[in-house]
């Protein structure tokens, strides 16, 4: 066995380890440095990884001395090994950024703590993304709830503890299904591991099917909650839009999408495509998506704060996400798993620039940002790019999601759901374009005002810079990595 297969394992020890390790040093710049250390080690590790994994194709690593489906095990082929290192490159970028921002928003004896967090958050979602079995990844959500939440309620102020106990309450109720589906699937298995569940379930299905529909019900509205689906969204506008900036880009980018990843996992490596397709489940997860994608960019459009603006982008962004897997079809999946990425690397983007604004003018409300693009040239300009991609510009990544997913719809003879894609697009549009236009636009407004906003180093701009650099990169490269994506889906990567 190869050193190299143990790299998904490695890193999460080394997240978890390091993060209790911080409380004990008291220089903060050090703690800083070993976050951003320990990130950019697991990156290169999860790099090396994802070549491995193309080379010599997915596999099964045994974490312990028992072989499945006793011990627990790790599932690690090209689609996790991309997830992972997706997840490292933007925790990265994050941490980079949040070592020159972080004291706008967290009290100074508080940012060792909050480190620690970050790094056991990486580690929970690392987790969840290659576990094979079902309840070492329950075990992993509910680590990462905690730190979730704990990420939110940092920052000590009232709406962040309010906001912050408004997401425990809501992401409890949301592992409480998650579990009795857990239960439900293990009463008619006698598995907990996700290979071997499905080898049962394909024998018992016929006789269990109303347990079935139930299970699919606890599952589809549990990490519906986690994962902010439409109309299970109410926590997710106020965590994002309080949380410190860099907490409400790891939310966005990567917390959502860990969850999402698990929900995939279920139905395809836990039930497969042929139990499922004989309930209405892809049906239910298309609607919500469509509900998801116009009510999130309506909501959007009715906000005046900045944050709250980008946080209802991020519910209108799932809903494409559960879209393209509510199509049922393996391009469905494929662009699902394509739009994680893109989003992921957009909307830390995103959050980023708008923290930067808001951490420059003090202001929250966008009337307050009229003119500021001649102060902020730098920031707005790269906020209006990754804006771009959200809206659906061709060639941009978010225009790639959207195509596949119009001749997915026709590929299912669903093609009225284009108008759907078209309306919501707009809808993007009518939100994010007056953002960069009244920064462009409106001089006047800044009249006995100074920013400061060209004023900071390159050093602080550079990570955002290199997300949407990395956007644009996903934009024209998509062939190649929707092809790999098919590939790793084709070698039953779920």
């Amino acid at each position: 066995m190869s050193v190299v297969q143990a790299f998904p394992l490695i890193t999460v020890l080394i997240l978890f380890i390091t993060s209790f390790i911080m409380p004990l040093i008291k220089n903060k710049n050090i703690v800083k440095a070993i976050s951003l250390i320990t990130f950019i080690l697991c990156l290169i590790m999860h790099i090396i990884n994802l070549k491995y994994v193309i080379d010599y194709g997915r596999y099964f690593y045994r974490i312990g001395h028992f072989n499945a489906p006793y011990g627990i095990e790790f599932h690690v082929g090209i689609i996790e090994s991309i997830i992972g290192t997706l997840f490292m490159f933007v925790s990265v970028m994050i941490t980079w950024y949040s070592i020159y921002n972080i004291h706008y928003d967290i009290k100074e004896e508080k940012i060792s703590f909050y480190y620690l967090l970050v790094n056991i958050l990486l580690g929970a979602l690392l987790g969840i993304v290659f576990s094979n079995d079902m309840f070492n990844v329950f075990v992993f959500i509910e680590i990462g709830n905690l730190a979730s939440c704990g990420i939110v309620i940092v920052k000590d102020k009232k709406e962040n503890i309010k906001a912050g106990m408004k997401y425990l309450i809501m992401s409890c109720l949301g592992s409480g299904l998650v579990l009795m589906g857990i239960a439900f699937l293990y009463s008619i298995t006698g598995y907990l591991n996700m290979s071997y569940i499905h080898k049962s379930l394909v024998t018992v299905h016929e006789n269990y099917s109303n347990i079935i529909l139930i299970t699919l019900g606890l599952f589809t509205v549990g990490i519906g909650v986690k994962s902010a689906m439409f109309p299970l969204h109410i926590w997710l506008p106020d965590a994002h839009s309080s949380a410190p900036t860099s907490s409400s880009a790891i939310l966005s980018s990567l917390v959502l999408k860990g969850y999402i990843i698990f929900f995939i996992k279920i139905l395809y490596r836990v039930f497969g495509r042929g139990i499922i397709s004989n309930f209405p489940i892809f049906n239910i997860i298309l609607i919500l998506g469509c509900l998801g994608m116009i009510f999130g960019s309506v909501f959007a459009i009715m906000q005046r704060n900045l944050k709250k603006i980008i946080a209802y982008s991020s519910v209108a962004q799932i809903g494409y996400i559960f879209f393209a897997i509510g199509l049922g079809t393996e391009l469905g999946i494929i662009i699902a798993i394509f739009h994680i990425i893109s989003h992921a690397i957009t909307k830390a983007a995103l959050f980023l620039c708008a923290g930067d604004i808001i951490h420059a003018t003090g202001y929250k409300e966008i009337s307050n940002f009229k003119g500021l693009g001649k102060e902020m040239p730098y920031i707005l300009t790269l906020f209006f790019i990754a804006s771009l991609s959200m809206i659906g510009i061709p060639l941009l990544p978010g225009f790639i999601s959207k195509w596949y997913l119009a001749l997915g719809s026709m590929q299912v003879n669903k093609g009225f759901f284009i108008v759907v894609i078209l309306v919501s697009s707009l809808l993007n549009a009518i939100y994010y374009f007056p953002i960069s236009i009244n920064a462009f636009f409106g001089e006047e407004n800044l009249k006995g005002k100074v920013f400061k906003g060209k004023s900071k180093p390159l050093k602080q701009i550079l990570p955002i810079g290199i997300l949407v650099f990395a956007m644009i990169g996903i934009g024209f490269g998509s062939s190649i990595i929707i092809d790999l994506i098919k590939t790793g889906f084709s070698m039953g990567g779920f």
